[in-house]
């Protein structure tokens, strides 16, 4: 069977970064352990990074998150070398980009990264398809090209008809589908989005998030997203390293941040996050129990009688059908056991998406007897979600809130 795990893109090996005229000194004490504010008081240097390991793998969403003075920033202009490490690799297939040429760091800087900044970063003097069309100009295509190819990425993030227009004529948020177009035109397989939405009122950046994962769901970039704003972390992050005083302090995936926070700091930042919003199905779901598989109701029955529980998912060859309990089966039998089975023999128990929020299913769940069955869009039974299950996950970030409540009376 072929291999289909994401590769590893990009690794940052040991990689610190200290301000200051005599950097390369002053990494003795950054080693010792000394404070931030201590090498500031000591030396006038600010340590931005400190020992950064990351490995960020092909085609996934990485998130690096952390309050101003995180260091955040500084790290993601490492990637395309904005900002030179005091020590440290920066590694893209395996190429450390610390040992490119400036001619080699051009090239890579023109074909390999495109960046989005948090105010647009536009050139006023050019039209809209001007500046979408601009990276292709400087990598030396054709005029009549790259205007073509600048047209379909006008398109795809929802501007047709604007091409003509200068960015002052347009809405903040219409300037940064020109900025995200702008960074796709070129084709760059990595994208660096710094801050790229935070300039945005809350209901545009809501919509360019889904934009967002929209066009991820068809391009699969590799994308780099800073930000400081949780719940955006979150809904876009396959991953998520967050960053303290220059220092990585917890990185996973958003379920492990949210339900395993791993100190203090961490468990701060997500203990206002509405869980039952920012959790999906898949994320909390159980494995699905118990599953019948028998063709006739006789041989169903039988299947049943084994289960601790007197309920099963009916899996036939096109996937799950649906909920069987025993009563159903046994009142079926007297008409013949040899029957198949079918539609009639079903609970009306509604079916859930592993996509869906927790908020969307929480009526459900509480309205059924038995656990929803979870069902992919191939009709796979990947899971089931209960009651119990459901109170667990939201019942831990109560009991969090209530220690604060004690701690504070």
């Amino acid at each position: 069977m072929p291999d289909n795990t994401p590769q590893t893109l990009i690794e940052i090996k040991g990689l610190y970064k200290v301000f200051g005229e005599h950097a390369g000194d002053v990494m003795g004490k950054v080693r010792q352990g000394l404070g931030k504010d201590e090498i500031l008081s000591q030396t006038g240097h600010t340590v931005g990074l400190r020992d950064i390991n990351l490995s960020i793998k092909r085609g996934e969403i990485f998130v690096i998150m952390g309050l101003s003075g995180s260091g955040k920033s500084t790290l993601i202009r490492h990637f395309n070398r904005l900002i030179d490490p005091t020590e440290g690799q920066i590694l893209v297939e395996g190429t450390d980009v610390m040992q490119l040429s400036i001619n080699e760091l051009e090239q890579f800087r023109r074909h390999k990264m495109s960046m989005v900044f948090q105010r647009f970063g536009l050139m006023p003097h050019y039209s809209v398809i001007e500046n979408i069309a601009y990276g292709l100009k400087v990598q030396g295509i054709g005029k009549e090209e790259r205007l073509s190819k600048a047209s379909q990425w006008l398109d795809a993030v929802g501007l047709e008809g604007y091409g003509e227009q200068y960015p002052s004529q347009l809405s903040g948020g219409q300037q940064q589908r020109v900025g995200l177009a702008r960074a796709l035109c070129t084709d760059a397989e990595i994208l660096l989005m710094d801050e790229a939405f935070s300039a945005l009122d809350p209901l545009i950046r809501s919509e360019m998030q889904d934009q967002l994962i929209e066009l991820q769901e068809k391009l699969h970039k590799t994308i780099i997203f800073i930000t400081h704003d949780l719940d955006e972390a979150l809904r876009l992050g396959d991953r998520i390293a967050i960053l303290k005083d220059g220092e990585l302090v917890q990185e996973g995936t958003p379920v492990d941040i949210l339900l395993h926070p791993a100190t203090d700091y961490v468990e701060a930042f997500v203990k206002d996050v509405n869980r039952a919003r920012a959790l999906t199905v898949e994320t909390v779901m159980q494995p699905p129990a118990y599953r019948i598989t028998a063709g006739t109701i006789g041989e169903a029955l039988v299947q049943m009688k084994k289960l601790p529980e007197d309920y099963g998912y009916y899996i036939s060859e096109d996937g799950y059908q649906g909920v069987l309990t025993q009563d159903t089966l046994e009142q079926a039998a007297v008409d013949g056991s040899g029957h198949k089975i079918d539609e009639e023999h079903y609970e009306e128990v509604p079916q859930i998406s592993p996509e869906s929020f927790i908020e969307e299913v929480i009526p459900d769940t509480l309205d059924n007897e038995y656990p929803l069955p979870v069902v992919d869009e191939e009709g796979e039974l990947m899971g089931e979600l209960s009651r119990s299950n459901l109170a667990e996950v939201l019942s831990d970030a109560n009991s969090d809130a209530n220690k604060d409540d004690k701690k504070d009376a």
